[in-house]
């Protein structure tokens, strides 16, 4: 009966997934598997005759890839201004090393051309490099080496990645910690003070005239006049002896200090009927609009005092581009602010929700670019395939945020659910398709073919941490990411995304990807057009 319950793809699929989460919570030494051991569970039932459907495993694969294109997206064009030299060096010593080890071997053992660019598609687990190295070679050899290196491909990198932390003596839950107080560093914190107007320079003018935020950088939040306090606007004139409470960082407050007279140590509360509320931006009509755009002091009387985007405090400065889900600190009358919460929209159970029909769009719009074939010549074309042409559209659509009434965003809940989902769905397929002649393929090419895609895979991430690591000081989050990416080891993403709640992994992968698999598949090119 349990043999007939395992013919059921259903059946396996979920009792691989369930065995490998109850492997993955054990720990040696403190390592642990974590979701990568469902792959090696996976690699169990292949070898003992279990399929899971290539169907399945492709839809995990898109989900996991759309997700991760939606989460690096925004991150992905800072994070390549900034380090994209560094990571297209690395992309190309990881590749070009892993094909010129598979040369080294074809001279040294005498392998065949179209059984190296098959061990070297393999090795990196990469289908556009199969696909590649099988349409300039013409010989089934390519697809039977790759058959080879493939399961070593998969789990020599997530092995790699791993234990690279462990063999650095490094802490990934310290890393995580120091890189998001880099990220956050590089947007100073915001304080609050109160001043006393002394400047008589600045007296009697209102507000608009005297330009306090451009000059300054700091946001008047309220006003004291003759007892009585209020919500300044732009109208709104400064007068000798009158008290102003701002909003900005420490230097843009020491500017305002100088601008307008006294810093005092007293707070400023507001009157009965004024208040400080955070309001959570979930109207679509007004995503993607500039503060200025907005003009909240003149439509509601109302002023920002500060927006909070992914656990970072802005300045709310005019020329800010509100996002989805954006809180914005406001002060204002009460009544204004009921109405501006209206306009904001301010509904959280909106902001959980998730809104299928850009995920299935964005998907579409991936598996099509995929199929685009770019012509350079009669030998050469370039085809981004399934998961390269996700990768891009989720990247773009991301970044870009919205388009009319669609918004190429999620939750975060629901992109961990979908990410996870798609994760487990993939690994049981692939293992299971490698695990069929894992041993089968092994035994009839012997150690020699073995041999070579493992040295194939692990010599560049070698090569990348000396390089990476040691030379250029990439810290250990982006290394993991990069190695993932720059193997084009999807699996290898999985297991350091696994490691710590940083998105570091992930952007460095996204940036690293698409790099690599035009690296490869060029590279592949050269050596199936120019080794004999």
């Amino acid at each position: 009966m349990f043999e007939s319950l395992l013919l059921s793809p259903y059946f396996s699929l979920f009792l691989i997934i369930a065995l490998g989460f109850i492997l993955g919570r054990v720990k040696i030494k403190g390592l642990s598997l974590d979701v990568s051991a469902v792959i090696f569970v996976a690699l169990l039932f292949g070898h003992y005759g279990v399929t899971i459907p290539k169907e399945i495993g492709n839809i995990g694969l898109v989900l996991f890839i759309f997700t991760i294109g939606i989460q690096a997206g925004p991150g992905f064009f800072d994070s390549f201004k900034s380090k994209g030299k560094t990571l297209i060096i690395l992309a190309a010593l990881i590749t070009g090393g892993a094909c010129l080890v598979g040369i080294l071997f074809k001279y040294i053992i005498g392998i065949d051309t179209p059984g190296i660019v098959g061990l070297i598609a393999g090795a990196l687990t990469s289908t556009p490099g199969l696909a590649v190295a099988i349409d300039s070679t013409q010989s089934p050899a390519a697809s039977i080496a790759y058959g080879i290196a493939y399961p070593f491909g998969v789990i020599g990198v997530i092995l790699f990645i791993k234990l690279l932390p462990k063999i650095l003596r490094i802490d990934i839950a310290a890393e995580a910690k120091a890189l998001e107080a880099e990220r956050k560093s590089q947007f100073p914190s915001l304080h609050t003070a109160t001043f006393l107007i002394e400047n008589p320079n600045i007296c009697d003018k209102n507000l608009a005239r005297l330009r306090i935020r451009t000059m300054t950088g700091a946001v008047v939040s309220r006003l004291k006049h003759n007892d009585q306090t209020s919500v300044p606007v732009g109208t709104t004139i400064l007068r000798r002896g009158d008290k102003i409470k701002a909003v900005g960082t420490e230097k843009s407050l020491e500017q305002l200090a100088i601008l307008v007279g006294k810093r005092l140590e007293s707070d400023l509360p507001f009157a009965k009927t004024q208040e400080l509320q955070s309001l959570l931006l979930t109207n679509k009509n007004i995503i993607n609009k500039t503060i200025a755009h907005l003009n909240f002091q003149n439509t509601f009387g109302c002023t920002v005092t500060r927006v909070r985007r992914s656990g970072i405090d802005l300045s709310p400065e005019p020329d800010l581009v509100l996002k989805f889900g954006d809180k914005l600190l406001v002060a204002g009358e009460k009544g204004d602010l009921k109405a501006l919460a209206q306009f904001l929209g301010n509904d959280e159970k909106r902001l959980s929700d998730t809104d299928f029909f850009p995920i299935a769009t964005g998907i579409v719009l991936g598996i099509l670019v995929g199929k685009i074939n770019i012509s350079f010549s009669d030998n050469f074309t370039f085809s981004p395939g399934l998961t390269g042409g996700i990768l891009i559209v989720a990247l773009v659509l991301s970044s870009i945020g919205k388009t009319g009434p669609v918004i190429w965003s999620m939750s975060g809940s629901a992109n961990q659910l979908l990410r996870q989902l798609g994760l487990l769905l993939f690994l049981s397929e692939v293992g299971t398709s490698a695990g069929v002649n894992l041993v089968s393929t092994f035994q009839s090419s012997g150690l020699t073919l073995f041999g070579t895609g493992i040295a194939i895979t692990l010599i560049p991430m070698v090569i990348a941490v000396l390089f990476g690591y040691y030379i250029f000081k990439i810290n250990i989050l982006d290394m993991l990411g990069t190695i993932a990416g720059g193997m084009t080891s999807t699996p290898g993403l999985a297991a350091a995304d696994s490691m710590s709640d940083s998105s570091a992994p992930s952007v460095a992968y996204a940036t690293v990807y698409p790099i690599a698999m035009v690296f490869l598949i060029i590279f592949i090119q050269i050596i199936a057009g120019f080794l004999i």
